[in-house]
């Protein structure tokens, strides 16, 4: 019995390992930004830091526990992103109606969370959500990949992967949201690193 609880205490420390890893990876983006580097699309990097604190807000009130943290964090480090963008003139990236378009339906979508009293509703909210706000930064990454850093979608792919050492039920609601980062951060490394 003291094995287990010892193993489960470690993976749970492996969460936190991953939340600093997502904070340092935030951190050297930033950097990149004050030295003309990196170009964020605020629109992304808004609507990204909205999503993922609205699905852990779901997550919570659905019991979920250490497995939200890399939710969390997926939410805390891009909303400390969009704000140090505008402490940075050299972080500037000239926004497209595209890019709004996609920001409007990303923020229709929590609207649609805010009216469900349904949490598994509310997170497939938070991931189209977030996954319309990818798409600028998805787009801009395409075509003009120099504005843009590997780092936080290297640890974006890897941080949610922690949420299931410590999942405990399984369910929709514990995985989803993890699940989706994976796949987005992925991607969005993939498009960076290839078109470099």
């Amino acid at each position: 019995m003291c094995a287990i609880v010892a193993g489960a205490l470690g993976f749970e420390y492996l969460v936190f390992v991953a939340a600093a890893g997502s904070l340092l990876a935030a951190i050297v983006y930033i950097r990149s930004m004050f030295r003309g580097q990196t170009k964020p699309n605020r629109v992304s990097w808004f609507m990204w830091s909205v999503a993922p604190l609205v699905g852990t807000a779901a997550a919570v009130s659905n019991g979920v526990g250490w497995a939200v943290i890399p939710v969390f964090m997926a939410g805390f480090c891009p909303f400390l992103i969009f704000t140090a963008s505008f402490f940075s003139k050299k972080a500037y990236w000239k926004h497209t109606s595209f890019d709004y378009i996609c920001g409007a339906l990303s923020a229709l979508a929590i609207v649609f969370w805010y009216l469900t009293s349904n949490p598994n509703v509310a997170i497939v909210f938070a991931i189209i959500s977030d996954a319309l706000a990818a798409i600028p930064t998805l787009t801009k990454a395409w075509h003009n990949p120099e504005t843009e850093s590997v780092w936080p979608f290297i640890v974006g792919t890897f941080s949610p992967m922690t949420s299931f050492l410590v999942a405990t039920t399984w369910e929709f609601s514990e995985l989803a949201f993890p699940l989706y980062l994976i796949v987005i951060s992925f991607l969005t490394f993939l498009i960076v690193s290839k078109r470099n």
